[in-house]
């Protein structure tokens, strides 16, 4: 491995594409031999973030940095990183030996060399049975693996993933997952990984990045994300199903909503209109409270998820095994003070 520790800094990164700007003055810093994982929808700016770190898109301004040397115009094959594409990226007329090693072989690496990286990459991937074969005689999920032996293979300072388990079915994804954050611990290398699936970066992740409309909203790890998103866009993101979010007016410790006042665990000196986030689980039935009717109710076995309409809109509520509502039925929703998250209204920033 590079004796460089793979520590990452972009300061003020802009990208443009004509008029349209796709980064807006990103600043991160990721730390040696960190999982850290760029979350948000499609067209947020993360994978256009991780091919500047790769050095296959240029910057319109800003730097980028790696070990405190300032790598922003230089080549890809000169920052020393390895990247996992999410289609592979394998090349159909080579065996499964010689697309692991090609990155070798491109620098010149001696074939006995070359030979014993390759298995002990395809080792740590647990393909070493398959090295003779050619990518067209593998499954999506051997394919993949070739593709992480051809990348570590080279042993670089800063390994980049963009969506690398997206053409998996779940139960490989699931698994291939696993193996993947061990893989990663194992080699204590910098990873850097591009993902719009939260279940994915939170169970990955050291840290996470949250995108939104070419700019990050949050950095923190993953549990600082769900119990304190930071912006009201983030809490509707984060989550499954995601956080309820209904319009209230603030008042004292109390939220109203619809003329029901709901205590929310915090004052405020003078009445603000804000967004009131709660969590599909810690949402109660039954009681007093804001009237809801029961739209549709989804059993998912050991929990079920009740859609409701209220306050005006869609509301979710999680239930521990089988839900005791029925369909059409009006019911009324509480919470705990405590698990109530408040968002400014105008500027969606959390005040709680």
């Amino acid at each position: 491995m590079s004796d460089r520790k793979g520590n990452v800094r972009l300061q003020g990164v802009v990208k443009k594409h004509g008029e349209t700007t796709v980064l807006h003055g990103v600043d991160l810093e990721i730390r040696a031999g960190e999982f850290f994982v760029l979350l948000g929808p499609s067209g947020s700016g993360k994978t256009t973030t991780l091919r500047i770190m790769a050095g296959l898109e240029s910057v319109s301004a800003g730097q980028v940095l790696m070990d405190d040397v300032d790598v922003t115009v230089a080549e890809p094959g000169a920052r020393d990183v390895a990247m996992v594409f999410q289609s592979y990226a394998l090349y159909p007329h080579m065996t499964v030996a010689e697309n692991i090693g090609f990155p070798l072989k491109m620098v010149g690496t001696a074939r006995d060399t070359i030979a014993q990286a390759v298995a002990d990459a395809a080792a740590r991937v647990s393909i070493g049975h398959l090295l003779q074969r050619r990518p067209g005689q593998l499954s999506g999920g051997q394919q993949q693996r070739v593709a992480l032996a051809r990348a570590i293979v080279r042993q670089p300072r800063l390994f980049l993933l963009d969506e690398p388990l997206s053409n998996l079915d779940a139960k490989l994804r699931l698994e291939t997952r696993l193996e993947l954050k061990q893989l990663q611990r194992a080699l204590g290398v910098t990873t850097v990984y591009v993902t719009h699936d939260q279940e994915e970066a939170m169970t990955l992740a050291d840290r996470v990045a949250v995108f939104m409309d070419g700019r990050i909203v949050q950095i923190a790890t993953p549990r600082a994300i769900y119990s304190r998103p930071a912006q009201v866009s983030v809490a509707g993101f984060i989550g499954t199903p995601p956080m309820n979010l209904v319009p209230a007016t603030w008042r004292g410790n109390v939220a109203v909503i619809d003329g029901v006042a709901h205590p929310v665990g915090a004052t405020t000196p003078q009445p603000r209109e804000i967004m009131l986030g709660v969590r599909p689980g810690e949402l109660r039935s039954g009681g007093t409270g804001t009237a809801a009717r029961v739209e549709y109710i989804e059993e998912l076995g050991d929990h079920s998820i009740v859609d409701l309409a209220g306050a005006g809109q869609r509301l979710r509520l999680k239930a521990e095994g089988q839900a005791r509502l029925r369909e059409g039925e009006t019911t009324h929703l509480s919470f705990d003070p405590g698990s109530a998250h408040l968002f400014d209204r105008a500027s969606g920033v959390r005040l709680n």
